[in-house]
């Protein structure tokens, strides 16, 4: 096979796989790539949290985790009835919403997984403080879940992978021979850090104004999301890595569009009404 044929062939692949899989995320109508089959990703999730729950401990703090029940079942439904007011389709109809609060004090985390798995840390609830606070951490984490961030980043790798080998082959194997002659994935770094990295950053960002959204939705005071950010700086003591090399935004650059979305938010977005 010639040159041309196979690009070809590839271009027209790659097409007719665009065709079927663009599709937009939810409210900010972001136009997003999935390549994934979502329930595939969400039976692999519910697997995965099974495991979770096998392995880690889970806190006896009850009067912690059925104030996470409460805020997550304020938020689930606040969700859904903002997609039947607005009569548009419900991301979250295929969702089986689980919530657990794991015991550990140095994990300073919480997180959503495909098709509404939720975990808090315990030591997440030494930032959020408050009911508010909590409500703000979970509104982004289920975001990521609604916006499916998890099926366009598991796409976005396959695509991405499948352009350097076709590149790779092509340029007769130059990449691969960059690799060899720097000792590192320096190819991997690279793309990590032009196209992996921005693309996961614009994510969280998105997530940030989704999450203040369904926080916003549900009746949460969603000012306190500014506090959680100043709490978080203070916890990690300013040891972040530069914004270029990581997954997320820097914290300062996202208190700035945080303070700059809530007004806007709370006037469009308010308390949904069933």
């Amino acid at each position: 096979m010639n040159r041309r044929k196979f690009l070809h062939l590839i271009g027209c692949g790659c097409l007719t796989v665009g065709l079927h899989s663009c599709t937009t995320a939810p409210i900010t109508e972001r136009k997003q790539l999935k390549l994934i089959p979502e329930a595939k990703l969400n039976a692999q999730a519910a697997s995965i949290y099974e495991q979770i729950k096998k392995k880690e401990k889970m806190s006896e703090d009850m009067d912690s985790l059925n104030q996470i029940k409460q805020i997550g079942s304020k938020i689930e439904k606040s969700i859904s009835e903002y997609f039947v007011q607005t009569n548009t389709l419900d991301p979250t109809t295929n969702f089986d919403w689980e919530y657990i609060l794991i015991e550990n004090k140095k994990i300073k985390n919480a997180w959503c997984m495909p098709g509404g798995k939720i975990a808090v840390y315990t030591g997440m609830l030494d930032i959020t403080k408050n009911t508010n606070g909590l409500a703000a951490v979970m509104g982004h984490e289920i975001a990521h879940a609604v916006a499916k961030h998890s099926i366009e980043r598991a796409s976005r790798n396959v695509a991405v992978n499948v352009v350097l080998q076709v590149t790779d082959v092509l340029s007769g194997g130059k990449l691969s021979q960059v690799n060899r002659t720097t000792g590192v994935n320096t190819v991997d770094l690279l793309t990590k850090m032009g196209i992996v990295n921005p693309f996961n950053r614009k994510q969280e960002s998105e997530a940030d104004y989704l999450g203040l959204i369904f926080a916003s939705l549900s009746g949460y005071d969603i000012r306190e999301t500014i506090n959680i950010w100043d709490r978080m700086k203070e916890a990690n003591k300013g040891k972040i890595p530069p914004e270029f090399m990581s997954t997320h935004p820097s914290p300062e650059n996202r208190k700035r569009k945080i303070e700059n979305w809530i007004p806007e938010i709370t006037l469009k977005y308010p308390p949904i009404t069933t």
